[in-house]
């Protein structure tokens, strides 16, 4: 379809990616122990809108611009580790709090916060994130034949299906983690939740800035 090839094997492909983990899978978690399904689901939308801007970057060129300029990726990348340490800042902070009430809410806040709040958080973690980027570039080519009739349009439609496959699969772990949401309304387990999810930000922040164009 549209020029594309092996769409069950990019398909399995798309789900061990979308399994590993990472920010995505970390923040649709910790958002669904906190403030359950709503919760959930607002940073998996989030997260899935933000893939549908690499898709669209990737159709574009913008991606391999982002791949031919060090500058560019240097900046995105900056940017997207700010960010980053921004959200384990606001997980941190939260975890110091005794009581949820008392947790500092906004974009940059892991306390509680509105669907809109949370979906922007999914958003921005995946848009600010040029590994995702330039992660749509090197695979989606792969699944595209070389006399497809219109390149772009198989890009856009490899990337939706990447899209669709990835937030069902986090909708399927916000079903699951809900279950476990007890857990995590118990103030001790609240604050190590925080704590210990705020540590892995910084984490994956500084991942995220240690990385190059070409790892």
């Amino acid at each position: 379809m549209f020029g594309t090839h092996n769409l069950g094997l990019f398909l399995v492909t798309a789900l061990v990616l979308n399994a590993t983990p990472g920010v995505d899978l970390l923040l649709t978690l910790t958002r669904t122990l906190q403030g359950g399904l709503r919760a959930g689901f607002a940073a998996a939308l989030g997260i899935g809108c933000g893939c549908v801007v690499h898709t669209l970057a990737a159709a574009l060129g913008l991606a391999a611009l982002l791949a031919a300029s060090a500058v560019a990726f240097t900046f995105i990348k900056w940017l997207g580790a700010a960010y980053l340490l921004w959200l384990a800042f606001g997980m941190l902070r939260a975890a110091l709090r005794r009581t949820p009430e008392e947790a500092p809410t906004g974009v940059g806040s892991m306390g509680p916060a509105t669907w809109r709040t949370i979906f922007a958080q999914g958003f921005f973690t995946n848009v600010l994130n040029p590994k995702v980027a330039l992660f749509f570039l090197a695979l989606l080519p792969q699944f595209i034949a070389a006399d497809a009739p219109s390149k772009p349009l198989a890009l856009v439609f490899l990337g939706g299906l990447f899209v669709v496959s990835g937030t069902l699969f986090l909708c399927a772990v916000v079903l699951a983690a809900n279950s476990a949401r007890r857990i995590a309304a118990d103030t001790r387990a609240r604050r190590l939740l925080n704590g210990g999810g705020g540590v892995l930000f910084a984490l994956l922040a500084a991942r995220l800035a240690s990385a190059g164009r070409a790892s």
